[in-house]
């Protein structure tokens, strides 16, 4: 029985990706450290516990999801789509929390922890929206009107439940980007993507004419393109964030002793845990640690599209690039955020910001990436 047991964790390790697992460990304890030193001001260690218990646990659920077959798993996209749906209204009931104007997360009174269903529900919408490309493609193609309707419908079903629920563009947008780069990559028209982005923008130039998108929303947009229009308002956390990576210059001004990210006054960098950890390591790491930032989320994605190249079919294939388009999304956003050259949408650095659910969360869409790699290997090697 022992010996049993003792195989199987062996099979289970042997068959894992070890290359994406090493690339996560390492950019996940690098973002720990940075924690660390973002919360020292705080004078506690509650964050980096929590986080580092979210890394364990992750790295076990990244274990586990690397030895389910993503093909079998998609074919149950009815029960995995009641899923995510059943996460976003739990939204509405009293297990929903409200913060910073955002109803985004689970909790219940004295857990410690909150849980986040968007990003739990970003894996299901990947396995569903692989197997739903795939079938239309077999069935009717991709290239008529039906199949746009039907492949768009699924996404603007999700995508408007939960912002309607939510009120958090930040995380509907990332859906977006995910059901923009699977289409492409399976071979929707190009006709398509230009229809939407006029439509998009059409629609949203109405929206802003009309007056139906907050104020605080306008703000963030404006202040983009004219950093002085309102800097000790809608562009103040921005405005620090700048400060912070400049004063960080090559090399930074040392762990633990940046000037915002130890501060303790209201002026010091925002959320420098969480949304602006990148500004953080930008001023006491300084462009070194930046680029070490960027080079291990690169690797990272490179991973997840090499091993979608070698997938043993096309569902599997899709998934793999859903993961890395939501690296791609996520990283692009919160750093352009950090640079002032995009708008503050409440997107945390992959594997680097603070946060339990999105931790775990990636660390299980990184076990479906290696769940790929290892099913794609000929049956005397796995």
């Amino acid at each position: 029985m022992l010996k049993r047991i003792k195989d199987s964790i062996f099979d289970i390790l042997r068959q894992a990706d070890w290359l994406l697992l090493c690339l996560c460990c390492g950019a996940a304890l690098f973002g720990l450290v940075m924690i660390a030193s973002a919360t020292n001001f705080l004078n506690s260690w509650k964050m980096v516990i929590v986080q580092a218990c979210a890394i364990v646990l992750g790295v076990g659920i990244y274990f586990l999801m690397s030895q389910i077959d993503l093909t079998e798993a998609a074919k149950r996209w009815k029960w995995l789509l009641g899923f995510g749906i059943v996460m976003f209204l739990l939204l509405k009931t009293p297990l929903g929390i409200e913060n910073n104007g955002n109803r985004a997360w689970l909790g219940i009174q004295g857990f410690p922890a909150n849980i986040q269903p968007a990003e739990i529900v970003k894996l299901t919408f990947i396995l569903v929206l692989s197997r739903q490309l795939v079938w239309v493609k077999e069935n009717w193609g991709l290239k008529s009107l039906r199949s746009i309707a039907f492949l768009a419908g699924h996404v603007l079903l999700m995508v408007g439940l939960y912002y309607v629920i939510s009120s958090d563009m930040g995380s509907a947008l990332v859906y977006i980007f995910i059901f923009a780069a699977m289409a492409f990559v399976a071979g929707v028209a190009a006709r398509w993507f230009i229809i939407a982005l006029l439509g998009g923008g059409a629609a949203f130039y109405l929206l802003w004419e009309l007056d139906k998108i907050p104020d605080y929303m306008k703000e963030r947009f404006m202040v983009v393109f004219d950093h002085n229009l309102d800097p000790l308002g809608a562009g103040w956390q921005q405005t620090r964030s700048l400060l912070a990576l400049g004063g960080g210059k090559l090399a930074g001004q040392g762990l633990f002793h940046g000037i915002q990210t130890q501060g303790e006054y209201s002026g010091s960098l925002p959320f420098r845990y969480t949304d602006f950890i990148f500004s953080a390591i930008g001023e006491e790491l300084g462009m070194l640690g930046c680029l070490a930032v960027l080079l291990l989320l690169a690797a990272i994605i490179v991973r997840c599209l090499m091993v979608a190249r070698k997938a043993r079919n096309t569902t599997e294939s899709y998934v793999c690039v859903g993961v890395a388009a939501l690296l791609i999304f996520q990283t692009i956003s919160n750093v352009g955020m950090c640079l002032f050259v995009l708008p503050v949408i409440g997107l945390t650095l992959p594997f680097f910001s603070y946060g339990g659910s999105s931790i775990v969360t990636l660390f299980a869409a990184m076990g479906m990436v290696s769940s790929v790699q290892s099913h794609s290997l000929p049956d005397w090697l796995r």
